[in-house]
């Protein structure tokens, strides 16, 4: 059963469907919706104007949208266990890394990065207000150094020091966490060792299913930072 995504390219919450559906094996076809989200077009199917979000007939208003429900959505419609454990002891894990991840951690990561990378923030927060530069520098930093605390929590329960999260192979917990740390290196925090091994070994694992989209993210933080860098 073949699929549409919507998707951003730059986008790691794009990018963790977009390792899962070429992970999965799943028919599909990819639309790059950048500048359209808030079109009339596609707001009338998709009323958050958020991506990623599939489109399929058989869901019951024909789309859905949030990484995480999409994955857990596919996989438990195709039996991909290997993706999303049917153990519900393991499941559990992956639930609560991506649950951990999607509350706490990409938050954090949002605030600390979304500056640098030129992506809107949110309202509300220090980014978007009429703060002065050295105020919202000030805010971005704060985000930046809680960063490690939080990551530390990863590999104290959840096991990404030597493993992955649920089982020996790559789960959709850890394709969300592992994308999600793509966007840290505009940080100036450096990842510690076991998380930079943790996600080469969620690419060597995924292959091209990984890197190909990884790609496109890397490139656009390339494209991004390459002024301040050459500065």
């Amino acid at each position: 059963m073949s699929l549409k995504l919507n998707m951003l390219p730059p986008s790691v919450n794009n990018m963790s469907v977009r390792v899962f559906v070429r992970a999965s094996g799943l028919p599909f076809e990819e639309e790059n919706v950048w500048g359209k989200t808030q079109s009339e077009e596609y707001t009338a199917k998709c009323p958050s104007g958020l991506t990623p979000s599939v489109e399929s007939e058989e869901l019951p208003k024909g789309l859905l949208w949030e990484s995480c429900a999409v994955m857990m959505y596919l996989a438990n419609r195709e039996g991909l266990d290997d993706l999303y454990p049917t153990d519900l002891a393991r499941r559990a894990m992956v639930d609560s890394a991506n649950f951990y991840t999607m509350s706490m951690l990409y938050p954090l990561v949002a605030r600390a990065t979304y500056p640098r990378l030129s992506f809107s923030g949110y309202p509300g927060e220090v980014a978007t207000s009429e703060a002065s530069d050295d105020e919202k520098e000030a805010a971005r930093k704060s985000a930046e150094a809680e960063l490690p605390r939080i990551l530390e929590v990863y590999r104290e329960f959840f096991g990404t020091d030597g493993g992955f999260i649920g089982g020996g192979e790559p789960t959709i917990a850890d394709i969300r966490l592992a994308s999600t740390l793509e966007f840290l290196a505009v940080t100036d925090t450096e990842l510690p060792s076991w998380a930079t091994d943790y996600m080469e070994r969620v690419e060597s694992s995924l292959g091209d299913a990984y890197s190909e989209p990884a790609a496109d993210v890397r490139g656009y933080i390339a494209q991004v930072t390459a002024p301040a860098a050459a500065g």
